[in-house]
């Protein structure tokens, strides 16, 4: 289950009053609470990628050299996607946010059934200049966003019930046979434009983006009350995560990433550390809160762990199987255990911004976006300044990292002195761990640096059934302009 924008603080289990989220939170009480669970990247796409390849962005290619540090994703006029890579569901299979064009659609890359857009709903478009993103069932096409799934001004859609709906129907259909499944259910709805269905518009006193997250929660609530009814929970492991931290660009309507520095689009805290849940009722003891460091591309390992199969022997791979912390609470360190002891690589586009090692956390370069951005309101941190981090131009800290302590400050507010015992022990470490990384280090060509119109959603497979392609515009490639 991975959500949209989900900020680590929306959710009651880690305080939020508002009460939106009662199944996620009995969710949390019946199985493990990752309170140090972290995305493979601060934004949507790259997330995703990281966590169906087990690889870094900076490994799999999902990342721009456009300009420095830049975030890039996958919008429809993108050219690229994952390529030369061996995703997760072809490694179940034994035979989003991947790319959208037809050799990346789902299909073709070991799901047998794909119900949703491999794109953002984004729009409405006048299909002139830029067409409706499309809606697939398997590898064609049954509509479009804001023609026929519709999202209002108002920001009423119906689209997180049929999601809700298809997630139930497939996992009812699997219980009546013996196959082993690979279900993954990834519902948009708190990415702006948020949207909820017409039940919830105005439940929370959190506004639209409340009423997305009640909305999700209840289909959560649903989804695991069907594989509790069918039996299948007996043998069943569930994973939630959100893919990056709540957006903060719409400040007091935005999501929550509780005492956590800045958002989604950042290295801070807030931009990559998430919700993680796992649940198992008959394997994983209910009640649990485990303070191992993990991220997407340990469920990676995990996964296919639990399925007997192994990780390619091919490739570097960034996740380690956490079916030790998992089924028997102990925290790992690769072949040994120890408290929270696993490098954490904190990318942005394609520079190493950040390390976490146990508690600390070294800070390579600080940025959050430019001054030019930021005074037109698009601000990542609002309410949030801490000097010489939270910077509008990149600053290069590599000689004179800055060091947190976040069992001390998790906020990320007050450096440690580089004079201090405690920043001279743990700078060695840290430069050791770095130079290992880098060393091993073998970067992907860059899919996120091309962009076309040509390309777009304009002849998605099944338009000619439905008699709705339209005309394609020829092609001229150009240089996607990343501006953050």
């Amino acid at each position: 289950m991975v959500m949209d924008d989900l900020g680590w603080g929306d959710l009651g289990f880690f305080g939020n009053p508002n009460r939106d989220t009662p199944h996620i939170d009995r969710m949390a009480s019946e199985g493990m609470v990752f309170t140090d669970f972290y995305s493979g990247a601060p934004l949507c796409s790259p997330c995703k990628a990281a966590l169906l390849t087990g690889r870094l962005p900076i490994r799999n290619g999902f990342y721009t050299t456009n300009a420095h540090a830049r975030n890039s994703y996958t919008p429809q006029e993108i050219i690229g996607g994952i390529v030369n890579e061996t995703l997760l569901s072809e490694l179940l299979s034994e035979e989003k946010h991947l790319g959208h064009q037809l050799q990346f659609l789902p299909t073709n890359h070991g799901f047998h059934e794909y119900f949703g857009s491999t794109n953002c709903h984004f729009g409405p478009y006048n299909n002139k200049d830029t067409p409706n993103i499309p809606f697939f069932r398997n590898g064609n096409m049954i509509g479009r966003y804001y023609e026929d799934f519709a999202i209002t001004p108002e920001g009423e859609s119906n689209i997180t019930q049929l999601l809700i709906t298809e997630a139930i129907e497939t996992l009812q259909n699997f219980s009546k046979t013996s196959q082993s499944f690979f279900l993954y259910w990834a519902p948009d709805s708190m990415h702006g434009p948020v949207y909820a269905s017409k039940y919830f518009i105005g439940k929370s006193p959190k506004g639209r983006y409340g009423d997305a997250v009640r909305e999700v929660d209840d289909g959560i609530g649903q989804i695991l009350e069907t594989l509790k009814s069918t039996g299948l929970d007996k043998n069943t492991f569930v994973f939630f995560l959100s893919d990056n931290g709540a957006a903060l660009v719409d400040k007091a309507a935005a999501g929550s990433n509780g005492p956590l520095l800045c958002g989604k689009q950042t290295t801070f805290e807030g931009g990559m550390r998430v919700p993680g849940i796992a649940w198992w009722p008959s394997k994983i003891k209910p009640g649990q809160v485990t303070y191992q460091t993990a991220t997407v591309m340990d469920l990676f390992s995990t996964i296919l762990d639990f399925a007997n199969a192994s990780v390619p022997s091919n490739k570097v791979y960034d996740g380690h199987s956490l079916k030790q912390t998992l089924l028997y609470g102990k925290i790992e360190d690769r072949q040994v255990f120890s408290i929270i002891s696993k490098p954490i690589f904190f990318y942005r586009g394609n520079e190493l911004f950040a390390v976490r090692y146990g508690f600390h956390k070294l800070h390579l370069w600080t940025w959050t976006n430019s001054i030019k951005q930021f005074y037109t309101g698009i601000d990542f941190c609002p309410g949030q300044q801490v000097e010489n981090v939270t910077t509008h131009e990149q600053l290069n800290h590599t000689a004179n990292p800055i060091m947190f302590n976040l069992g001390h400050d998790p906020s990320e507010r007050f450096p440690l002195n580089p004079a201090s015992l405690e920043y001279q022990s743990k700078l060695p470490i840290f430069r050791q761990l770095i130079s290992d990384h880098k060393m091993h280090l073998d970067p992907g060509i860059p899919q996120l640096n091309w962009c076309d119109a040509a390309v777009m959603h304009w002849q998605p497979p099944g338009c000619q059934k439905l008699k709705r392609c339209l005309p394609k515009p020829p092609s001229k490639p150009y240089k996607c302009d990343w501006p953050h």
